[in-house]
């Protein structure tokens, strides 16, 4: 995995000087924005009754100093928008979770432990030693669902992990691509945390034409960058805050899955965040709006944004 640097190649470079859309705002008619909003709720809702209990290992996997991190810096070489960035890891959490969970229940029978040991431990093997090539396939497949933005095709996937020096073949590129698709049976296409802010902040806007959204949207990026970023400590902080207790028990833990991997609180806390740095008045109009539009309570958004607040303040106050 020590091969596994970002570097800017020439044709990462020639990429990234192509300008994106940029976003506006009020061009949806309200019916479309309603049915929108929603569509993405009911998802994030059946996504959250069938989690796995691993969901969220792989966002907190410390690979190149955060696996997440990697997937970002990956996505920036090569040109790629944000919202590409955010499908590509949570394609790529679901994927190696369900990915794992059927070789596990295929390999380990029950039967012969040591042979079965031996077998997992050598599938573990190969899995490390294809892994980029994994997230390479997932941000593919994720650059292809935002296809009015930059495209990442075999040619220049292949042509940039052997910049790194991988020594994969298109073939391979193919091949893994598949294994990604038929994994999670095509469905692909699930809202990440980004859509989720951005069509609240369309809804915020369409209720209330004096919110600056704009505005808003533009910092809301970074401190959704920001959570994604720190998520481990961020949530743990939200899991002790939410218990009222310093050391969380198992149990504690396990329930508080489920407010990890809401889109929806994440993006309104996001949101709630953004409006607070902006120093838009007053902030509970914000909250208050938020949390009609969202089904989210005041009290968890204020309480989200609070702990979001005091980790972008103290890192600031360290990097001083």
């Amino acid at each position: 995995m020590s091969k596994a640097g970002v570097v800017k190649t020439e044709q990462s470079r020639s990429c990234s000087s192509k300008k994106t859309p940029e976003l506006a705002f009020s061009a949806v008619p309200p019916e479309m924005l309603e049915e929108f909003l929603v569509d993405v709720a009911k998802e994030n809702e059946n996504n959250l009754q069938h989690l796995s209990q691993h969901a969220g290992s792989f966002k907190k996997l410390r690979l190149i100093g955060g696996l997440v991190e990697f997937v970002f810096l990956l996505c920036e070489q090569l040109g790629l928008h944000q919202v590409t960035s955010y499908q590509a890891v949570e394609i790529l959490e679901r994927f190696m979770i369900r990915y794992l969970e059927n070789l596990y229940s295929s390999t380990c029978t029950g039967s012969e432990k040591n042979a079965e040991k031996n077998a997992w431990q050598h599938l573990l093997v190969t899995i490390q030693d294809h892994f980029v090539l994994r997230i390479m396939s997932c941000v593919q497949i994720a650059s292809k669902i935002s296809f009015h933005y930059q495209i990442v095709n075999i040619t220049m996937a292949l042509k940039f992990l052997q910049s790194l020096g991988y020594s994969y073949k298109r073939e391979d590129f193919l091949d893994s691509e598949l294994l990604v698709l038929e994994t999670l049976s095509f469905q692909i296409n699930v809202p990440s945390p980004f859509t989720h802010t951005e069509i609240l902040l369309e809804v915020m806007g369409f209720n209330d034409p004096a919110v600056p959204v704009k505005y808003i949207h533009g910092i809301a990026l970074k401190v959704l960058k920001f959570v994604y970023l720190m998520r481990n400590t961020i949530y743990e902080n939200l899991l002790k805050m939410t218990v009222e207790n310093s050391t969380p028990s198992e149990l504690q833990r396990a329930k508080f899955l489920s407010v990890k991997e809401d889109c929806m609180l994440l993006a309104v806390g996001v949101i709630g965040t953004s409006a607070f740095i902006l120093n838009y008045t007053p902030w509970y109009k914000v909250v208050q709006q938020l949390a009609s539009i969202s089904g989210v309570t005041e009290e968890s958004i204020s309480e989200f944004s609070q702990v979001i607040l005091k980790h972008i303040f103290s890192r600031a106050h360290n990097l001083k």
